[in-house]
């Protein structure tokens, strides 16, 4: 439930996404800028690239921040993150790197394209990185009403 939690969205490459939303991959790293989930937040996945939709969501369990190299240390040490090379590669020149466990990682039934976000919402432009949803902002109505209910509805 979202009551009380707080929400954020994130955009994220489709082939990263893939692996969020297929189980393989259970953290997610970032350069950190500041914006810091808490655990049982709420991650909108707004995915990037030929997709351009917002296809789902899940729970953040652990948070870790800390240098590039120290943070690679403490998911080397923990099995199965889903973690690659890649995934290093993006954080490594970042002073501070922030690593975001995935949890229930749940696809919407009917996601949200881009083209149909910007009838709606015209302003609205897919986040650089991560940043937090408040609950007064019609883009929190529009996921939370629309995409959340009916997938939660149909499951």
């Amino acid at each position: 439930m979202v009551m009380g939690s707080r929400v954020f969205i994130i955009s994220i490459k489709p082939k990263f996404a893939y692996r969020i939303f297929s189980g393989i991959k259970r953290f997610e790293l970032r350069k950190w800028i500041g914006v810091k989930p808490e655990k049982n937040s709420l991650i909108i996945v707004y995915v990037s690239g030929s997709v351009k939709a917002i296809i789902g969501e899940f729970k953040v369990g652990r948070v870790i921040i800390d240098k590039p190299s120290n943070l690679k240390n403490i998911l080397n040490s923990i099995e199965n993150t889903g973690i690659g090379p890649e995934d290093y590669s993006y954080i490594e020149k970042t002073k501070y790197a922030l690593a975001i466990e995935v949890i229930e990682p749940r696809l919407y039934v009917k996601p949200i394209k881009l083209e149909h976000l910007k009838k709606i919402l015209p302003d609205f432009e897919p986040p650089i990185g991560i940043r937090e949803i408040d609950c007064s902002e019609p883009l929190y109505e529009l996921i939370i009403r629309k995409a959340r209910e009916e997938t939660l509805r149909n499951n």
